[in-house]
């Protein structure tokens, strides 16, 4: 694929990285990236991974704007108010960067849907804010073979990783970090104990960087790694990820093979 003289100028920063360069940049080019979610992380998310030039990007979520999201959630306005956050993300993706297609799927994801809607995409990125979805596309991205780039935050904390675990592989999985989600009622939302709005940045960012580096194999990829960012001190530390052999959903004996634990 050859670049035009406007793709050239406007990816130069990336075309003389030595690491990168044009082979890495055709390879943004023709990603497909799916983001879950278009509020606190999906807002530098998209952002970012739009203005690197991934060439497809499907935004999910079912919510709409509040005037409460836009302490941190960047791609909207206060004009935007009640109107779908897809709809507003994919307006602001296509004002970025004209070369990026954008796919947006104003749904809830469920068991029933969520096989067919990643099957199109090479790399999925949760930005999603509560536990039955990141459960839900961790499961559905390791059966569908696909590669998870996570990222979470609450309060002044942001956690990282990312998962290539396969069934021919020793990657650990979600599941292997987080065997099982928090009993019901055990944990706060961020609308009840707050969060500080530019940690979603910061998170949303890095998570950007990492699907980055998934697509193009540039650097060290966060799988087997699980970055954790404190925000009140400033301190980064990352846990290394092993694989489980107990793994309900890896392990030797798993018992997840398909999605219907997750049915309603």
């Amino acid at each position: 694929m050859d670049f035009t003289d406007q793709q050239i100028e406007r990816y130069a920063r990336h075309i003389v990285l030595k690491e990168l360069g044009g082979a890495g940049q055709q390879r943004l080019l023709g990603a497909r990236v799916l983001i879950v979610g278009a509020g606190g992380l999906g807002s530098p998310l998209a952002l970012y991974l739009a203005a690197a030039g991934v060439g497809t990007l499907g935004i999910v979520d079912d919510d709409v704007v509040a005037l409460s999201n836009l302490q941190r959630q960047i791609l909207h306005r206060g004009k935007d108010i009640g109107r779908p956050k897809t709809e507003r993300a994919a307006e602001a993706v296509a004002a970025l960067n004209p070369d990026v297609t954008v796919r947006i799927h104003t749904l809830r994801l469920g068991a029933g849907n969520v096989g067919a809607l990643i099957a199109d995409y090479d790399v999925i990125a949760d930005g999603s804010d509560n536990f039955a979805t990141r459960y839900l596309l961790a499961d559905a991205a390791y059966l569908g073979q696909k590669t998870l780039v996570s990222a979470a935050i609450g309060q002044f904390e942001g956690q990282l990783s990312t998962y290539r675990a396969r069934a021919d592989n020793d990657a650990p999985c979600y599941r292997c970090a987080f065997p099982e989600a928090p009993p019901a009622g055990s944990t706060r939302s961020c609308a009840e104990d707050g969060v500080i709005g530019a940690l979603a940045g910061v998170m949303g960012s890095l998570q950007a960087l990492e699907v980055i580096k998934e697509v193009t194999g540039i650097g060290e990829s966060m799988a087997g790694r699980l970055l954790i960012y404190e925000a009140r001190s400033c301190r980064f530390r990352t846990l290394r990820l092993k694989k489980d052999p107990a793994c309900r959903l890896c392990g030797a004996k798993a018992s997840i093979r398909d999605l219907s634990a997750h049915a309603a």
